[in-house]
């Protein structure tokens, strides 16, 4: 190597030295030590909706040198399950990870980015979120709560729930008692249901002594631990109301614009692994527990034809309803169904087609 050669690769070197002393500084500066607390809606036992927050938590932790440490609680720690959005609105905690739907008292757009009757599915619900301005259009609603949100994981289609007896005609829907939450339970009512929202833990005791009829929750893996099956036997599909229930991430708004640019940036790519996360778990948990439950005396139902065409009407009614009086809720609505519209469009030709013929034939190979 020439003397000229070797001066001109320890300027280069001494630039890059120089730079990084200049840059180290910055970067510890927009990482502050930050310690929040993070309430869910669910208890530890439901180990993939609240394992959903842990995962995200770690992630952030990982991802800033444990700088930004996040202590997740169950619910009923710090708040009740069905006041997780609220105590994140007045800053009693940052962040909770929660079904946005159970906020439908304040405003029935709630419901919307979270699982609406005949909405998207989970692969339909992350597209319209990711690429079709679904993130920035929830939270130019939430931002009226003081809440900005995030997608944090995904339960996929849900199933239709327990029941102590069959459901063969619309007619045995009108008196039912059922657990359901969301907006399920105000389409239901068009048919006579008596909607009722139970937290997770008071299902059981509640099916067991006859003051529901029926009760849904998640799917196979989550109904297996609260031991549904033991007190109503007849399990049916799918949950029409729930074809992919989203879980979000809801920050409070003050504290989300307050936090530098790199830690909002950490938290959304943890926010989007606990996604895929809980997705993902949910697939490879939920066969094995089905099985489980059919070989322990669940009765597998789909619920008839003339249901779900009479569910979809009273479905149609109810959107036509709110819409009428909530111009946020029609916004959200009409952009969502357009978009689930050009997918169904698209999904009947491969994926269906595919996945068809996999469940008839392939999986005998």
């Amino acid at each position: 190597m020439t003397k000229l050669s070797r001066r001109k690769l320890l300027k280069t070197a001494g630039v890059g030295a120089a730079a990084t002393t200049i840059a180290a500084p910055a970067i510890a500066q927009s990482m502050p030590e930050l310690k929040w607390r993070l309430t869910t809606s669910f208890p530890k036992s439901l180990d993939t909706l609240h394992g959903a927050a842990e995962v995200f938590a770690k992630a952030v932790a990982e991802a800033t040198d444990n700088k930004f440490q996040i202590q997740v609680f169950a619910a009923g720690e710090i708040a009740p399950p069905f006041s997780a959005a609220d105590v994140v609105q007045n800053d009693t905690v940052e962040q909770c990870v929660t079904a946005s739907y159970y906020f439908l008292g304040k405003d029935m757009t709630f419901a919307l980015p979270c699982s609406s009757p005949f909405g998207p599915n989970t692969r339909m619900q992350n597209a319209w979120q990711y690429h079709h301005g679904g993130i920035e259009l929830m939270n130019e609603f939430y931002k009226k709560f003081n809440i900005h949100a995030l997608p944090v994981g995904n339960t996929g289609c849900q199933m239709g729930g327990w029941f102590r007896r069959e459901i063969r005609a619309v007619a045995d829907l009108n008196g039912l008692k059922f657990r359901i939450g969301g907006f399920g339970g105000r389409v239901l009512g068009k048919l006579g249901v008596v909607a009722q929202q139970i937290p997770a833990g008071e299902i059981y005791p509640a099916l067991e002594k006859g003051t529901i009829d029926a009760a849904e929750w998640v799917g196979p893996y989550d109904d297996e631990k609260l031991g549904l099956h033991k007190v109503a036997k007849f399990y049916y599909a799918p949950g029409w109301w729930e074809g992919g229930t989203q879980i979000h991430l809801f920050t409070n708004l003050d504290r989300w614009n307050a936090l530098p640019p790199i830690y909002k940036s950490i938290v959304r790519t943890a926010s989007d692994m606990a996604n895929m996360w809980m997705t993902a778990k949910y697939d490879a948990v939920n066969p094995p527990a089905l099985k489980k439950l059919v070989s322990e005396g669940a009765q597998l139902r789909v619920f008839p034809q003339p249901v779900m065409e009479a569910c979809l009407k009273a479905a149609n009614e109810v959107y036509t309803e709110i819409s009428a009086t909530n111009a946020d809720f029609k916004k959200i609505w009409e952009n969502i169904k357009a978009f689930r519209n050009l997918e169904y469009e698209w999904w009947q030709v491969a994926e269906f087609n595919y996945d068809n013929f996999m469940i008839r034939t392939g999986t005998k190979s």
